[in-house]
C-alpha cells in the first residue's frame, strides 16, 4: 500500500470548532475561527480530505451538518469524510447526496456489524469508513466504546474488525482514546497490529500525532492515513507541512 493522505480534522459542537481530551464532553477546547474558514485554510494548505465530525449527532443522534457539508464541499473542493449521529441507511443517503465522498460509521458499527456490512455492499467500499474507537482495558484488550464514547461496547476490535475485512470493508480508521486530542505521539503498536491484521484494508491513524516524525511514524507502520486534529488547530504541525509528508 503506498497511497497515503493527511485528513485534516474539524470537530463541531454546538456550530463552533472544538476539540476533546480523551473524548470528554466536560474537557472541551474551542477554537476561534468558524468551521467553513478552517476548511478553507487547509484547502489552501494543499489538503484533498477534510475529516469532518459532528459531536452533537455522536451523543444524541441524528446528524446536523448537512448545510455545512454542501458549503465545504461547494467552497473549498475538498473531499469529506463525515460522521456523528448516522443511524440509518437513509442517514447514508442523505450525507452521501449532500456532497460527502465516505460516511463514517462508528457506534453503529459497533452495535450492529450486520447491518453496517449490508451498507457496504449497498453503498460500495469506497462510501463507507468505519470507525473503531478504542480505549485499552484492564485486560490489555481493546475495549469498544460506543454514543460518543460514553458506553463500552462488550465487542472485541480483532474479532470485529476481521468481520468487516470479509465483509468488503476498504477504509477503517481507528482512533485510541486515550491519546485522543494529547498531543502524546500515536500508538504504533496499536497501528501495528491493526495493519498487519487486515492488510488489504486503508487504515487511518487517528489519536495523539504532534509533528511530521509523527505521521511518518504511522506511514512506517502501514497506515493509509492520518486524522490530524489538535496539533493542526495549535501549529505544531502546519497543514503545509503535513501534506508534504503525504507527498513522500
Amino acid at each position: 500500500m503506498t497511497d497515503f493522505t493527511i485528513y485534516p480534522a474539524i470537530d463541531v459542537r454546538e456550530g463552533r470548532v472544538v476539540r476533546l481530551l480523551k473524548g470528554d464532553y466536560n474537557k472541551e477546547t474551542r477554537y476561534p475561527d468558524d468551521p467553513l474558514t478552517v476548511a478553507r485554510e487547509y484547502a489552501e494548505g494543499g489538503a484533498t480530505w477534510l475529516h469532518l465530525v459532528d459531536l452533537d449527532a455522536a451523543r444524541a443522534g441524528d446528524y446536523t451538518l448537512v448545510p455545512l457539508l454542501r458549503q465545504i464541499v461547494a467552497e473549498t473542493g475538498l473531499s469529506v469524510q463525515t460522521g456523528g449521529g448516522v443511524r440509518g441507511k437513509e442517514d447514508v443517503a442523505e450525507v452521501l447526496e449532500a456532497g460527502a465522498s465516505r460516511v463514517v460509521l462508528g457506534s453503529l458499527a459497533v452495535r450492529e456489524p450486520e447491518t453496517v456490512a449490508s451498507w457496504i455492499e449497498e453503498f460500495g467500499p469506497e462510501r463507507i469508513t468505519v470507525a473503531f474507537d478504542t480505549r485499552a482495558g484492564e485486560d490489555g484488550s481493546w475495549v469498544l466504546p460506543t454514543s460518543g464514547w460514553t458506553a463500552d461496547s462488550e465487542t472485541d476490535l480483532a474479532a470485529l474488525l476481521s468481520h468487516y475485512a470479509r465483509s468488503g470493508l476498504a477504509h477503517a480508521l481507528c482512533t485510541d482514546i486515550g491519546r485522543d486530542g494529547t498531543l502524546s505521539g500515536p500508538n504504533l503498536n496499536l497501528y501495528t497490529f491493526l495493519t498487519r491484521a487486515v492488510p488489504d484494508v486503508a487504515v487511518q491513524a487517528s489519536g495523539g500525532a504532534r509533528h511530521a516524525a509523527d505521521v511518518r511514524s504511522v506511514r512506517k507502520v502501514g497506515c493509509a492515513g492520518v486524522i490530524l486534529g489538535k496539533a493542526l488547530l495549535e501549529d505544531k504541525l502546519t497543514i503545509t507541512e503535513a501534506i508534504a509528508e503525504e507527498r513522500q
